[in-house]
């Protein structure tokens, strides 16, 4: 997370990069520490680049504050920053953008936020950025600087959390900073101050997604537990998940195995793993746990069980919900995927 200072606060802050999560908590960090409450009416204005030219967000930017010490401009969506061709709907003056960033205004603070995982450095206005504004890249949080965030959030209302609780946690949530951000919101509530979180805490609040339940069933599996894999199956049944979907979930995460043992074998890391294939690092953490209970040629074999099941569904041979309990039957019987 980006780190803002009131005493220190920058003419210019680059927000870039493919985490949402952490673009929007970074964007609403400087805010907070530029604008009171009541400065936010009149002084902080946001600029969307599909709908607006950035001279325009350029001109707010040289106004000068109302009733207050600075105004703060955000500019969403410069895909002009990008490489990407777009039929332009607006005719924006970059050359405008060059000049200020070459002499911001002392009393506003102009927040730039690109949400893309590549910039055209290439570039003048790119190469600007770079040179005059704080940036700062949003790339998925790593498992240990989630747990950090989660405890440094919890401690706000004297709460702590045990190892095995934030590890669950993060499990259920696969990682993804909203879902965690939104059940930490609710776990502290539930505890008040000075409470303490446990892994049944964490069981009996934290909502369950679909990537998870598959996670879990194909776990119960592969660890020879087929009549809780087929629970949770007949669970999701009953939650009206449609068989055709948890199989292709469950394709999915078995693509997914195969994809970080092979790259493994090749003598990626998992950040390697995760930047190459373009999922959350957490993700492959557990598909490269999860990798070791096969082979390439089991995974091999499996992935082609899976593609003659969904092959079956699509032409109606059998009934759908048959056709994935069969498939887990024959997973569970390694004999018959080896």
């Amino acid at each position: 997370m980006i780190k803002v200072s009131k005493k220190q606060l920058s003419s210019l802050y680059f927000l870039y990069g493919k985490d949402e999560f952490l673009l929007h908590e970074s964007e609403k960090k400087i805010i907070q520490a530029s604008l009171s409450a009541e400065e936010k009416e009149l002084n902080l204005a946001i600029y969307d680049m599909d709908e607006t030219p950035v001279q325009v967000a350029v001109e707010d930017a040289e106004t000068l504050p109302f009733f207050g010490e600075r105004r703060v401009v955000i500019i969403r969506n410069p895909y002009f920053l990008t490489a990407e061709k777009k039929k332009e709907k607006l005719e924006h003056n970059i050359q405008v953008l060059e000049q200020y960033i070459q002499t911001p205004s002392p009393f506003t603070i102009v927040i730039i936020v690109a949400p893309y995982e590549k910039l055209d450095e290439r570039k003048k206005i790119v190469k600007a950025l770079k040179k005059q504004a704080v940036l700062y890249e949003a790339k998925p949080m790593q498992e240990r600087d989630m747990i950090h965030w989660v405890e440094d959030k919890l401690s706000h209302n004297n709460i702590q959390a045990e190892k095995q609780a934030l590890s669950l946690l993060l499990e259920m949530t696969g990682g993804d900073m909203a879902l965690i951000a939104n059940e930490v919101d609710k776990l502290s509530l539930y505890l008040g101050e000075q409470g303490i979180l446990t892994s049944s805490i964490v069981k009996q609040l934290v909502a369950r997604t679909l990537e998870q339940d598959i996670f879990t069933l194909i776990n119960e599996v592969v660890h020879l537990r087929l009549p809780h894999a087929l629970e949770i199956f007949y669970d999701l049944l009953r939650r009206n998940e449609k068989p055709f979907i948890i199989l292709l979930m469950i394709a999915g995460q078995f693509r997914l195995i195969f994809q970080v043992k092979t790259l493994a074998k090749a003598g990626y890391g998992q950040a390697q793993i995760a930047s190459k294939l373009r999922v959350h690092p957490f993700r492959v953490k557990l598909a490269a746990e999860q990798s070791h209970q096969f082979s390439e040629q089991q995974l091999q074999q499996i992935i082609q069980h899976l593609a003659e099941a969904d092959y079956n569904m699509k032409t109606g041979a059998m009934d759908e919900q048959v056709i994935v309990e069969l498939f887990l039957m024959k997973l569970a019987n390694r004999s018959a995927v080896s």
